[in-house]
């Protein structure tokens, strides 16, 4: 018997319902309960893979290649298990469904409508998920538009179903007014009276808040809200978003689940192990998308939960318009340096500074992806002496093309979902500090999303195999493709083409992570 458990967020967008989602997933799993969870998107396209990350933070890649919202990085982290596509809806998908369908002659000359066809196959995706317990976020905040459509179907579906089937959960946000000195409640309110114009009515009410609400806050969100006083929860900020597990497990609210779904639970041996200290050293994040904190959400996740403090965000753009000296006093104030993925050219020449920094100074330096790539290209300036080496992205009429679009892709029209793309095998060459970091693996694989490619065949000098002389960049692991190099004679000069930050797991980060911070242990 399968048991649904409905998020919805209201009065404002970010208000916490994927951390909300994800701990409580959590919870319910320490409780011995089989778990899954959904996140449903009302934008309308079919994935995440064209967003701009300074408007909807960064995409998460999955497993089995599907470019998802970030919130899916929440709950792997949290539940420690690899979502995939299934994991997911957008109204793309849904409305692409049914047109196709449409086209197909799939519906026999109905006329096609949102009631019954829409709902149906959204319906029909909730209900293919296989966990005992299923967790559903719904994207967005009561009363949008878009919504509308996803709300109906769950209200469709919990009729069809047994009573005790499904629990409607509503996230809201509760402000304090600091002129009266008092939390207002008014919005609340009137999210849940918009909740129930879509035939919905909470069973339980999650009240975000800056800080701890007083008794009579909650008092009041109860009578307006229509909920048991014990069914208001109250979720204040906190410093570590990952002891909310063991904030929720405090409140009860697993055994109120389980109430009012029925279920048989056992928190007996409970075990939620998660970092609670943290190592001061100073990590430079150079970034190109500064429009929202979420741009590199699950790289600065990896870096807390190595245990180290979060790393400080530096605009590439700002080193762009630096002297190298003026960028070298920057940085020197930082213990370590991480390059990260993305699109464009801004920020570029801000990034290869940085590299060539962290090269000469012996500064830790990790470079993801775009990072990896503009190390290649700082090294073919500064050391081969190509002055004029580039990637084709941002100067197709480079002389020197160290990094080229990969030939699969230049065939490609299509934008979305076209890019090389989750998880492809690779070989670690023994000897080299990635193989050390691994554990002295030889084969893994590890999650891509990228379009171009170190172009090996025409600048073979650039490259060494370990064990060869000379001051060049080590290949230490490979594909079809150049997966990781790394200098020999630097404390961490490492770059993947692959993200290994879409892989940390709460207890279990990615080992790059970790040595890249037990580096800065060694060094400071």
């Amino acid at each position: 018997m399968k048991k649904f458990i409905v998020v919805t967020g209201g009065v404002l967008s970010g208000v916490g319902k994927g951390i909300f989602c994800a701990s409580l997933a959590r919870l319910l799993k320490e409780c011995g309960v089989k778990v899954n969870v959904l996140k449903i998107d009302p934008y309308l396209n079919v994935d995440a893979g064209t967003m701009n990350p300074n408007q909807h933070g960064e995409v998460f890649v999955t497993e089995d290649g599907y470019e998802a919202d970030l919130d899916l990085g929440h709950y792997e982290r949290f539940l420690g298990e690899d979502m995939s596509r299934r994991n997911n809806i957008t109204a793309g998908q849904i409305y692409s469904t049914i047109v196709k369908r449409e086209r197909d002659g799939g519906y026999l000359g109905s006329t096609v409508q949102i009631v019954p066809h829409v709902t149906d196959e959204i319906k029909h995706r909730i209900e293919s998920l296989e966990g005992e317990v299923n967790v559903i976020e719904i994207g967005g905040t009561v009363g949008d538009i878009e919504s509308e459509v996803f709300l109906e179907s769950v209200r469709q579906l919990a009729l069809e179903k047994p009573f005790g089937d499904f629990m409607f959960i509503h996230v809201t946000y509760v402000p304090y007014l600091k002129t009266s000195n008092e939390f207002k409640t008014k919005p609340t309110q009137q999210s849940v009276q918009l909740l129930r114009r879509a035939g919905l009515n909470p069973d339980m009410i999650v009240v975000r808040t800056e800080t701890p609400v007083n008794p009579e806050t909650i008092k009041k969100v109860a009578l307006f809200g229509g909920v048991p006083q014990d069914m208001v929860i109250n979720l204040p900020d906190v410093p570590n978003v990952y002891s909310i597990v063991e904030l929720l497990k405090n409140l009860d609210v697993h055994r109120k689940v389980a109430r009012k779904l029925n279920l048989i639970i056992d928190d007996t041996k409970f075990s939620w192990d998660y970092p609670k200290e943290f190592k001061q050293y100073r990590i430079a994040l150079i970034a190109k998308y500064l429009g929202t904190d979420d741009a590199y959400k699950s790289i600065i996740e990896s870096i807390f939960l190595s245990g180290c403090i979060k790393p400080t965000v530096i605009d590439a753009q700002n080193l762009e318009s630096m002297n190298y000296e003026q960028v070298c006093d920057v940085l020197s104030r930082f213990d370590g340096l991480i390059v990260p993925g993305g699109f464009g050219k801004r920020g570029i020449e801000g990034k290869i500074k940085a590299i060539q920094y962290a090269r000469e100074h012996g500064k830790p330096i990790l470079g993801i992806c775009l990072g990896m790539q503009l190390m290649v290209v700082e090294f073919a300036r500064n050391v081969m002496g190509y002055r004029q080496a580039n990637s084709t992205e941002f100067d197709p009429d480079t002389p020197y093309p160290v990094i080229t679009l990969m030939e699969e892709q230049k065939k490609i029209l299509q934008l979305g979902g076209t890019m090389r793309l989750g998880a492809q095998p690779m070989r670690i060459f023994s000897g080299t500090k990635l193989w050390q970091i691994y554990g002295g693996i030889e084969e893994t694989t590890e999650r891509h999303r990228h379009r171009y490619e170190v172009n090996y065949d025409q600048f073979p000098e650039l490259f060494k195999m370990p064990g060869e002389k000379g001051y060049k960049l080590t290949i230490s692991a490979k594909s079809n493709f150049i997966e990781a190099i790394e200098l020999e004679d630097h404390p961490f000069f490492i770059g993947i083409q692959y993200h290994p930050e879409l892989k940390t797991k709460v207890g279990r980060p990615h080992p790059l992570f970790k040595a890249f911070v037990d580096t800065l242990s060694r060094l400071t």
